[in-house]
């Protein structure tokens, strides 16, 4: 309760107004305890016809985890950019860096009704289509399940399908997420590639976003 507490307060009084950011949902918690921790904020804003990704970065601290409060409204081509910005900052600064703090997205348990994290630090975003040679997974916008070489599989099925096909040489496995899904679709998508892909990985594929 403490997390959602201080979540609420931070809220009611960023920026001396009240904002609201309407988090994801999953009934799957990652992570669920996250010390020594900064927010930054990604609001939903319209002006006029068009949506805006507004960033709240003031009280991000470098030397902690970062935890990122995103709202689920918004189109993943407008999210990634955003934090591509600040992990840019945080990988750069050399002064006050803290080798060990994290990043995380928070989303809300519906079964456990309580506030939890994905961790993301490691994952690099480019916002391009992914080059030739590479073996891709394609999470498409409304889609349940994922495309791998033109076949449509169960997100628990990734590994399984990769390792099964005969390749004369092994090629790189990346995601590519489609730039217009909901940031909540993302998430979802990235809880269950967590509970049941990227963990059994020596490292994380880069994603792109397009």
């Amino acid at each position: 309760m403490k997390y959602i507490a201080l979540f609420i307060t931070c809220l009611l009084f960023s920026c001396g107004k009240k904002e609201d950011v309407l988090l994801p949902k999953s009934n799957l918690t990652i992570v669920k305890d996250v010390q020594d921790h900064s927010p930054i904020y990604i609001f939903f804003k319209t002006e006029g016809k068009d949506t805006i990704a507004d960033l709240n970065r003031k009280s991000a601290i470098i030397s902690t985890n970062w935890i990122f409060n995103i709202d689920k409204r918004l189109p993943l081509k407008l999210v990634i950019p955003q934090v591509m910005k600040m992990q840019e900052k945080k990988r750069n600064e050399k002064m006050h860096q803290n080798e060990e703090s994290e990043n995380y997205y928070s989303y809300a348990d519906s079964i456990g009704k309580n506030l939890a994290f994905l961790p993301f630090t490691k994952v690099f975003y480019k916002m391009e289509r992914p080059a030739r040679g590479t073996f891709v997974v394609y999470f498409k916008k409304g889609k349940q399940q994922v495309f791998m070489g033109g076949k449509e599989i169960k997100i628990s099925e990734i590994l399984q399908h990769f390792y099964s096909i005969k390749f004369q040489r092994v090629p790189d496995l990346v995601f590519l997420f489609d730039k217009n899904m909901s940031y909540e679709e993302y998430i979802q998508y990235k809880i269950l590639l967590q509970k049941d892909v990227t963990h059994n990985l020596d490292r994380l594929p880069i994603e792109y976003i397009f």
